[in-house]
């Protein structure tokens, strides 16, 4: 079985989104899908209520979801991280013990244009049609991941 980790800082705005959208688009006997942050803020609570009113426009509940932070376990259990920011991404890179660990780790956005670098914006106070231009963004970065998974 196939796993992917989707990280922002949170864990309460962009990546759950990601794993939500995600989820929707893969046979999930087949891959699992995670979300988590790279601080412990909302460590135990519900996504955004603008995420989880975007991820309902579009057909997808992501109120099962509950903040975590991200672990150095979590390279042993993923296959694929996405960080969704270069600021995510160093956190993450920063606890890799190995060259592995490293490898797993990528910017989401680069599965849309690749080597571009680009970042998802945090929405969290960019008002609601930010969570829309996010959705947006990821739902077609986890296009790309769901057709190459």
């Amino acid at each position: 079985m196939k796993s992917v980790l989707m990280v922002c800082l949170g864990n309460i705005c962009r990546s759950p989104l990601a794993e939500g959208i995600l989820k929707s688009k893969i046979n999930s006997q087949n891959i699992f899908v995670d979300s988590a942050g790279t601080g412990a803020y909302h460590v135990g609570n519900l996504p955004d209520s603008r995420s989880i009113a975007v991820a309902n426009k579009y057909g997808i509940d992501i109120t099962d979801q509950r903040a975590r932070a991200f672990s150095k376990k979590d390279f042993d259990q993923f296959d694929l991280i996405f960080a969704m920011d270069q600021s995510n991404f160093n956190n993450i890179v920063k606890l890799a013990r190995t060259e592995e660990d490293r490898s797993k780790v990528h910017l989401i956005l680069n599965e849309i244009v690749p080597g571009a670098n680009s970042e998802v914006p945090d929405p969290y106070y960019g008002g609601d049609n930010g969570f829309e231009n996010v959705y947006q963004m990821l739902d077609t970065a986890c296009q790309k991941i769901a057709d190459r998974i």
